[in-house]
């Protein structure tokens, strides 16, 4: 069960232990989820591995934060540096359908100025790809997932959305009257992936408010309900529990396949022609890293010394203010509103880049938490406190941090239950970071403030997870190129956001989605090509629509 409303009948394709499949997908997230999908549609074998399980949304998901807990990556892993990141519900997940089943589902798109930040602002590192690359991409998964948004949205390359925004809740109409009462210019009612009206086998959005839970109903998109149903039913194999240990390589300097652990802890090999690592800014660097070989004494597809370099968050401060009235907070999907008015560098001001507002809706657990950590209250005094949870409203600042390389994954001495060494996650702000970070908190309190906030308060903390693999043209400063293979190994790919080679104030779904769709389209025109030794050139291709899931693109309202 996927949701109220849509079920898989057929069984799910079981390959055998000896068969050699033509990819195996490690991770089944954002953009495994859709890579899985589109290489099946287009009649490949395909066999895609998840470290946690195959969720029954009926049976597995509850509407309460504690029951929630094991959709997160909550394995031991250690972190540092002077502004050391937190793991856990923030930024990772763990099951079919990855982080997309715990997301809060913003799916803005990345700006034109994102893929060109050191031409344009002489900071972080241009793309291989431009904007207009991706561009299609993003329109098609905007059908595809779909996206809930106003017709015309205004920032970065204007356009609008298919389907119609969703209604506010207390928390955007919050932000909308402070964002007017500063002349600031604000969207309302998305873009979400939640669906505002019920379309094909998935009901409507009932504002249930536990969206970064598991959507019970189905309405809010994730791979596990929008790709996984049509790569099962296009013959692909779903295998979770399996926890991949490292990528076997050939004496051709090709990879064979991988050894992954099954929940009892019993290893085993699979078979294929072809590897693509989709685990992830933390779990992808350390399978490469864990993969090391005679050949790859540093880890897979590290000649540049990249992998696990480069680890960027986004600044996620959370800015709550109390009002006299009451505001609900969880009536309606914690993501509904934002404004992306300084996103762009200015200037005026004494850093590069930017930051977004956007409405976030912390369940009461969380919100205690925040709340522990701004006032400093406990006892009695957190739980007065929490007497006026409908009185609060949150915002969340969103800002883009430079990719630097020390802030890196590496791996620890220290290993999982697996035998398997674990993350070392090192971060440290620098000063642009600090100013910008500085800067936004600052103007979302005054936002807070401008809408009749009777008190503001702000805790600091990370969002987004991206880095740490990144694309480029140059094999000496990058890992993978423009197609998501990387330099050094011609059958191995990766397709997740670790190979974002900057991060922009977007949250980062979409993108890692869209170019998951991009990467399947030039797999799929390169066929048996990548299979076959030496390094097949790929060639630019136009996007196809023939490989979406059935009953996607092409609907929606009109545009205006």
């Amino acid at each position: 069960m996927l949701g109220s409303m849509q079920q898989l009948d057929a069984p799910m394709r079981r390959f055998a232990a000896n068969d050699e499949v033509d990819y195996a997908i490690v991770g089944v997230g954002a953009g495994g989820g859709v890579l899985t999908q589109r290489l099946a549609r287009a009649g490949f074998r395909v066999l895609a591995l998840d470290a946690g399980p195959f969720w029954d949304t009926e049976r597995d998901w509850v509407s309460d934060e504690k029951g929630a807990h094991d959709l997160y990556w909550t394995d031991m892993r250690l972190t540092g540096g002077d502004h050391p990141l937190a793991f856990g519900a923030n930024n990772c997940g763990k099951g079919v359908g990855g982080g997309t089943v715990h997301w809060a589902s913003f799916t803005p798109r990345l700006h034109p100025s994102d893929f060109e930040t050191y031409s344009r602002d002489g900071v972080g590192v241009d793309w291989p790809i431009s904007y207009a690359d991706l561009k299609p991409y993003y329109e098609l998964l905007e059908l595809e997932l779909p996206v809930s948004g106003p017709a015309y949205y205004p920032w970065g390359d204007p356009h609008g959305y298919a389907y119609g925004p969703h209604p506010m809740g207390g928390v955007g109409d919050a932000l909308i009257r402070g964002c007017s009462n500063l002349g600031i210019g604000v969207s309302a009612g998305g873009p979400v992936a939640i669906l505002s009206a019920s379309r094909a086998n998935r009901p409507h959005c009932i504002y249930r408010g536990f969206c970064i839970q598991g959507c019970k109903v189905g309405a809010k998109a994730s791979t596990l309900i929008t790709h996984v149903p049509d790569a099962i039913e296009n013959g692909a194999e779903i295998r979770a529990n399996s926890m991949v240990s490292r990528i076997l390589m050939g004496k051709d300097r090709r990879a064979t396949g991988v050894a992954y652990f099954d929940a009892d802890g019993k290893e085993h090999v699979a078979r294929a022609k072809a590897v693509v690592v989709a685990g992830y800014a933390i779990e992808t660097p350390r399978l490469l890293l864990n993969s090391a070989c005679s050949g790859f004494e540093n880890g897979l597809a590290n000649s540049s010394d990249c992998v696990g370099r480069y680890l960027m968050a986004q600044a996620g401060n959370v800015v709550a203010g109390r009002f006299d009235e009451p505001v609900r907070m969880y009536k309606a999907p914690p993501a509904h509103a934002l404004t992306e008015e300084f996103y762009e560098t200015d200037p005026r001001r004494d850093f590069a880049r930017g930051f977004a507002i956007q409405t976030v809706g912390p369940l009461p657990i969380a919100f205690a938490r925040q709340l522990a950590t701004s006032k400093g209250v406990w006892g009695w005094g957190l739980r007065r406190e929490m007497m006026d949870y409908n009185h609060w409203a949150a915002f969340g600042l969103l800002g883009e941090i430079l990719p630097h390389a020390e802030n890196r994954v590496q791996l620890a001495d220290e290993k999982d239950r697996f035998g398997i060494p674990i993350a070392r996650a090192t971060y440290t702000l620098h000063e642009n970071d600090k100013k910008l970070i500085e800067f936004g908190k600052r103007t979302t309190m005054d936002v807070m403030w401008a809408a009749g906030a009777r008190e503001v308060v702000q805790e600091a903390r990370y969002a987004h997870l991206v880095g740490a693999a990144r694309m480029g043209d140059d094999p000496a400063t990058s890992v993978v190129d423009e197609f998501g293979r990387t330099h050094d190994v011609a059958n191995l790919f990766i397709c997740d956001g670790s190979i974002l080679p900057t991060q922009g104030s977007a949250n980062p779904g979409l993108t890692i989605m869209a170019l998951a769709a991009r990467i399947a389209d030039h797999l799929i025109k390169a066929g048996d090509r990548v299979f076959a030794p030496g390094n097949a050139a790929f060639d630019r291709v136009p996007m196809r629509h023939d490989l979406s899931p059935p009953d996607t693109w092409g609907h929606g309202m009109p545009r205006f």
